[in-house]
C-alpha cells in the first residue's frame, strides 16, 4: 500500500507539472501576442513643416504663406524591424485656437482638419487671356466631405494650419471651407497676436494630440510661422 500511494502522489505531482506549463506558456503565448501587437500600432506624432510653404496669392496679388503640420507615422525600432507596423487608417483631425495667456478657446469650437492631398473643393479654373486665374468655379459637394486619409508606416502626412497673405496683418485657419470665402473664411479669423494651436488626430481608437505656437504679431509674411511651446505653455491646454 505505501508503494501504491507513493506511486498515486507521483502521477498527481507530475499531472500538476503538465498542468502548469500548459497554463504558464499558454499565458506567455497571449502576453506575447498582445506585447506584439501593441508594438505594431501606429505611432503618431505631429512636427511643424520646414520650410513654410509659400505661393502666389490666387488673386495674382503678392504670396501667401501656408502653415502646415505633418503627421508622422513612425517606424517599429531597428531590433523590431522583422516585423511591420500598422498602418493609421482613416485619420481625421480637428483644431482649436486658444489664447496665449490662459489657454482658452478662442471661438469656442473646434476646426475640422484639412489634408493636403485630400480634393479641392474646386471643379475648374477660369484663366484670363495674361495667363492669371480669373475665378474658380467650387464644387460645394467636396467642401462637405470629411477629411480623412490613410498614414503608412514610416509615411507622413501634411495637415493645413492657418494662412496669411501680403499686406494683410491677419491670418485664416485654413480647412476646406476656406475656399468658399476666396481663402479667407471669417469664421476663423484671427488678429495680429500670438496664439496657442491644439491639434488633435485621431485613428484606429488612438489619438495623436499636439500643441503649438502661432506667431502672428509680426509685420511681415516671412515671419508668420509656427513654433514649438515649452511644458508650461502645453499645460494651459492639456
Amino acid at each position: 500500500m505505501p508503494v501504491l500511494t507513493c506511486g498515486v502522489a507521483l502521477l498527481k505531482s507530475q499531472q500538476m507539472e503538465v498542468t502548469l506549463s500548459i497554463l504558464f506558456g499558454g499565458l506567455i503565448t497571449i502576453l506575447t501576442a498582445i506585447g506584439v501587437e501593441a508594438l505594431r500600432r501606429p505611432k503618431l506624432r505631429l512636427s511643424i513643416e520646414d520650410p513654410p510653404l509659400d505661393l502666389p496669392s490666387p488673386d495674382g496679388k503678392g504670396m501667401r504663406r501656408n502653415l502646415r503640420l505633418v503627421l508622422h507615422n513612425d517606424p517599429l525600432p531597428f531590433v523590431a524591424r522583422w516585423m511591420q507596423r500598422a498602418a493609421a487608417t482613416q485619420c481625421r483631425g480637428e483644431i482649436t485656437f486658444r489664447h496665449l495667456n490662459d489657454g482658452q478657446d478662442i471661438f469656442g469650437r473646434a476646426m475640422a482638419v484639412r489634408w493636403v492631398k485630400s480634393p479641392e473643393p474646386i471643379a475648374s479654373r477660369i484663366v484670363g487671356p495674361d495667363g492669371k486665374i480669373q475665378f474658380y468655379i467650387q464644387d460645394f459637394s467636396r467642401a462637405d466631405t470629411d477629411s480623412r486619409i490613410d498614414v503608412y508606416p514610416s509615411d507622413q502626412e501634411l495637415l493645413d494650419v492657418a494662412v496669411r497673405f501680403d499686406g494683410e496683418a491677419e491670418c485664416y485657419g485654413w480647412n476646406n471651407d476656406s475656399y468658399l470665402y476666396e481663402w479667407r473664411n471669417p469664421d476663423w479669423k484671427l488678429r495680429s497676436e500670438r496664439y496657442l494651436v491644439k491639434v488633435v488626430i485621431t485613428s484606429s481608437g488612438q489619438k495623436c494630440t499636439g500643441v503649438f505656437r502661432l506667431i502672428n504679431d509680426v509685420e511681415n509674411r516671412t515671419d508668420f510661422r509656427l513654433i514649438d511651446v515649452s511644458s508650461e505653455d502645453r499645460a494651459k491646454v492639456l
